[in-house]
């Protein structure tokens, strides 16, 4: 456990001194933020909807369309 906890210590104090890196970091997880949530919603919207006999049955369908 007390190697558990230097490591947490040390990137904590690497954080916490950071002046420029906080701005970086918030920019990345506003990236992370519009990638994974907004364009998900947008852009990989499920497309198969019903129950698991019509699902069957459009997998079905495009397998054999190609």
């Amino acid at each position: 456990m007390k190697i558990l906890r230097e490591i947490f210590l040390f990137y904590y104090d690497g954080f916490r001194s950071m002046t420029i890196g906080r701005t970086l970091w918030m920019i990345i997880a506003i990236k992370l933020f519009v990638i994974f949530a907004i364009l998900r919603v947008f852009f990989f919207q499920p497309t198969l909807h019903g129950s698991d006999e019509e699902k069957a049955d459009q997998v079905r369908e495009n397998l054999l369309r190609q």
